[in-house]
């Protein structure tokens, strides 16, 4: 089965996406080391869990697709480290107590059908105080273009969740954002709009 999720080639980097900037660049990650990570969704060839836990952390993944955790089972097994697999949608959290999660990433999982809502609160609810959580999406403005092309073919919010969608939602969540990234492809500085968003909130309160 083809998946553009499974393209990207990072190796040890917590990847954004293809062809933008990694966590080694942005560092809104952090030292994960010792620390217990939830990846929301598996993401590129070797998944952010498995690079996550190959930097030291206790690392949890939860993916609807038995393939995609057969396949990110595997890549764990090829780098030598433990991660902790289940399969489930995304915000089906009930095998995780309160405020036991370091750090939550979800990389290219959040679409228009997506219950944000839902979703965030059950990553609030997992996450410790002040912890962060990171999520990165197509920029809801590259949606709009076709490529390079500068003529608008879309709508905005037509086809992603917008910018203020998901602010408002985290807002409702309880949480807060504190760092904010539109990145370009790296092969297109030039780019007519940034290919991808990505975002770190900080849960407020217990």
């Amino acid at each position: 089965m083809s998946d553009a999720r499974w393209s990207v080639t990072d190796g040890r980097a917590i990847s954004f996406g293809s062809s933008v900037s990694n966590d080694d660049e942005l560092r809104v990650c952090g030292d994960v080391r010792n620390k217990r990570v939830l990846e929301l969704g598996l993401f590129g060839t070797i998944p952010n869990c498995v690079a996550m836990a190959q930097r030291g952390a206790r690392s949890i993944a939860i993916d609807p697709s038995r393939e995609n955790v057969q396949r990110a089972r595997q890549a764990a097994v090829n780098s030598e480290v433990t991660v902790e697999f289940h399969e489930g949608e995304l915000a089906d959290l009930g095998f995780l107590m309160n405020a036991v999660i370091d750090v939550a990433i979800c990389v290219h999982q959040i679409t228009l059908d997506t219950d944000i809502a839902r979703l965030f609160r059950q990553v609030h609810r997992v996450l410790r105080p002040e912890a962060g959580f990171i999520f990165a999406v197509p920029h809801p403005m590259s949606a709009v273009f076709d490529g390079n092309d500068a003529t608008a073919r879309r709508r905005y919010g037509d086809t992603t969740p917008t910018i203020g969608e998901l602010a408002m939602a985290l807002q409702r969540a309880n949480f807060s954002i504190d760092v904010m990234h539109e990145l370009k492809p790296t092969h297109q500085p030039n780019a007519v709009a940034p290919s991808t968003l990505v975002v770190r909130a900080r849960k407020l309160g217990s």
